[in-house]
């Protein structure tokens, strides 16, 4: 049994377009408004840090005044610093006078300190006027601190210290803002992005379009109203397709004038080898059959596959396949058949209607010839998984006497005939084996379920 496989190739399943442009822009939006967040967030900490240093720079302000107002005498504790948690035990917010030529003793202590220490470096390690600490009650403390002389020659170092926790609560609250604003902001740009990905491959899925139209033999030419990058791609397509065409009609000429430049020197030839009754002229028609035979064939061939590169050639096949089924119980009457069909109109034939017509006119002849009364044509869409050249079956059978498995291979064998009793070329099935070949379908005979032969050919095909 012929038939014609394709090979088998794995292909690589590659993202869509659109899907790439819009992955790409959304991972660098993603990343890019995380930056932003985290600079955000950082800014935020840092105003608020510089805010709570300007506090304590008030405080330090404010004790140093209350000092100045008793001197030369002895510092008066200060007291009313408009802050109410230098009042309350372990609030986080402390203040101290010392000694600044012996900083271990303490001058005054806030009342918040409660008989603890606020522990820092001795000043002269104390590159900084704002640095960070433990506070007595485990807390990050800002300390900032500072000396100051009078002109009885003392002088006193002076630290005020804030916790840092309320920066960090306000900091984490506005983080926990700045992720919501930002990641409905992120989903905003995503939207956007999306529509303007499919927006701007609107005219790419117009081509895309246009070009099946074409290739289903809705129209003869792309569409060419498209943007300006897309439109020299548009008239290239158009050029290719015309150039095809016009390739095909000279082919079809130089086939037709070949068969009949061929096809006359042989009638004379046969015609002369006729006329004599010898064993040479005998031989001569014999051989000049042969040779019509293979001319036939041949130029057929070339016929079919001259058509088969015609860019969007399509025809309908509930149309084709009724006529002939018709036109066969007309010409079979006298065997009073019954041809059962189911042939969906939306079902197209990606090919020249000759073609279809030469397949299932040879398919159902054959059936109808060898059937005991009895014939099923069907027809049905085949999708095929993972590649977008779908294809349509054609099913044949009859419940005439059959074949076996032997004489299935026989009868696909060019010129093959198994019953010399009934009239025909013996080509009709070789050239089934070509037509299908050149379209890249598959043609196979089985046991039908009605008791003869059944006939399977898949050829290119569509849905319209």
């Amino acid at each position: 049994m012929a038939e014609t496989h394709a090979p088998e190739v794995k292909k690589k399943r590659r993202m869509a377009l659109s899907i790439r442009l819009i992955l790409v822009a959304a991972l660098w939006s993603f990343f890019t408004l995380i930056i932003a967040g985290g600079v955000l967030v950082a800014l935020f900490q840092k105003s608020s840090i510089e805010a709570l240093d300007d506090r304590l720079d008030v405080h330090m302000t404010s004790i140093i005044g209350s000092i100045a107002r008793n001197m030369p005498d002895k510092p008066e504790r200060p007291a009313a610093l408009g802050e109410a948690r230098f009042d309350l035990p372990l609030s986080g917010w402390y203040w101290t006078i010392r000694d600044a030529a012996d900083p271990s003793v303490v001058i005054y202590d806030s009342v918040s300190l409660f008989g603890d220490r606020l522990e820092f470096e001795e000043p002269e390690k104390q590159v900084e006027k704002q640095f960070y600490t433990t506070g007595p009650a485990g807390q990050q403390l800002r300390v900032q601190w500072d000396t100051i002389g009078f002109s009885d020659g003392s002088s006193y170092l002076i630290a005020v210290a804030g916790s840092t926790s309320e920066v960090d609560q306000r900091t984490t609250s506005f983080a926990q803002l700045a992720a919501a604003t930002l990641g409905i902001l992120g989903l905003g740009l995503v939207a956007a992005i999306v529509l303007q990905v499919r927006y701007g491959l609107w005219p790419v899925t117009n081509l895309q379009a246009s070009l099946a139209a074409v290739r289903r033999g809705d129209a003869e030419a792309i569409d060419e109203d498209l943007p300006r990058e897309l439109k020299p791609l548009a008239e290239e397509l158009n050029a290719l397709i015309k150039s095809n065409q016009e390739i095909v009609e000279r082919s079809r000429t130089h086939v037709g004038n070949l068969a009949h430049g061929l096809k006359t020197p042989l009638s004379v030839i046969l015609n002369e080898a006729r006329s004599e009754d010898s064993r040479f002229a005998h031989k001569v028609e014999e051989q000049a059959n042969l040779m019509k035979d293979q001319v036939t064939h041949y130029l057929e061939r070339a016929r079919m596959a001259a058509q088969r590169r015609v860019i969007g050639v399509s025809c309908e096949v509930a149309p084709v396949l009724s006529r002939l089924t018709r036109a066969m119980e007309k010409i079979y009457r006298d065997k009073d058949l019954e041809i059962d069909s189911h042939l969906p109109e939306e079902l197209r034939f990606r090919g020249e209607q000759p073609d279809l017509e030469e397949v299932a006119g040879n398919l159902i002849d054959n059936a109808c010839k060898w059937c005991d009364g009895k014939v099923a044509v069907r027809c049905e869409f085949v999708e095929m998984q993972g590649s977008t050249r779908d294809m349509i079956r054609l099913t044949v059978e009859d419940n005439g006497p059959g074949l076996t498995e032997i004489q299935r291979k026989e009868a696909l064998r060019r010129g093959k005939r198994l019953d010399e009793s009934v009239p025909g070329s013996g080509l009709g099935l070789s050239i089934i084996v070509d037509l299908v070949g050149v379209y890249g379908g598959s043609f196979e005979l089985e046991e039908s379920k009605l008791g003869g032969l059944k006939a399977i050919v898949t050829l290119p095909g569509l849905k319209s």
